[in-house]
């Protein structure tokens, strides 16, 4: 499978550094069909963002599962959709802890993106205290069984994103071993619940993936490619990674 490579500027961005948007959509496009690069950047910037960079993936970082109501400073797939995006981010671990969103609050999510033509990618995750009682495991894939969108699901459009919560933004990173124990239980999770058309869905590794480890991580057995924070806000430091993917 092509290896997805999506940037998650989280709080990050404005019209200012459209320019960043722009040298990694360029470079993006030169590797072809070699990798699918997406950036979802805030909702303040989605319009403007697609708008610089035709063709390429922007993205939104998440979004209300109803259509429409009374839901002040929400948004919806189709407006998402109308203002330039491609894809969602959904169930991220801030969502999740922050916010309070729960399993059935993202599978919801995930439906309505899918419904509404958006491509959709769907994070889990366990935090230290879960992975130190050795929980881990059990946790991801209780999470994953609770998220998933209701099939049939094209792997064309819909990835999941594994984030162990303790190594965002933190420096720290799963050990290659750990990486490929969990997408390994992801992957019997996503077979169980669409059979053979779970093997086409990509998972992502969604802890600080930097230039200096994103090769090794991607050469880890079931892993489809990586959701990047910090390191997908400029393209000196994004387009390594994007490169590794393609590589």
């Amino acid at each position: 499978m092509v290896k997805l490579i999506a940037g998650n500027w989280k709080m990050h961005g404005t019209s200012a550094d459209l320019g960043e948007v722009r040298a990694i959509a360029a470079r993006a496009g030169e590797l072809g069909g070699r990798v699918e690069v997406a950036l979802c950047v805030p909702a303040t910037l989605i319009h403007r963002a697609a708008e610089a960079v035709p063709g390429f993936t922007i993205g939104a970082q998440d979004m209300h599962a109803n259509e429409k109501g009374a839901h002040t400073g929400d948004l919806c797939a189709s407006m998402l959709h109308d203002a330039g995006a491609g894809i969602v981010i959904v169930g991220h671990s801030e969502r999740r802890e922050a916010h309070g969103e729960a399993d059935a609050d993202v599978k919801a999510k995930a439906e309505a993106g899918l419904r509404a033509g958006l491509k959709v990618i769907l994070c889990v995750g366990e935090s230290l205290a879960e992975r130190e009682a050795g929980r881990a495991v059990a946790t991801v894939a209780a999470q994953v069984d609770a998220s998933l969108p209701q099939g049939p699901v094209d792997g064309a459009r819909f990835s999941l994103a594994y984030e162990p919560i303790w190594a965002i933004g933190t420096g720290r990173v799963a050990g290659c071993e750990d990486i490929e124990e969990m997408h390994a239980a992801i992957r019997a999770r996503l077979v169980a619940a669409y059979g053979e058309a779970g093997r086409g869905v990509r998972i992502l590794y969604g802890g600080s993936v930097k230039p200096g480890n994103a090769a090794e991580i991607f050469a880890t057995p079931e892993v489809g490619g990586a959701l990047v924070g910090g390191a997908s806000l400029t393209a000196a430091d994004f387009l390594p990674i994007v490169e590794a993917g393609a590589a």
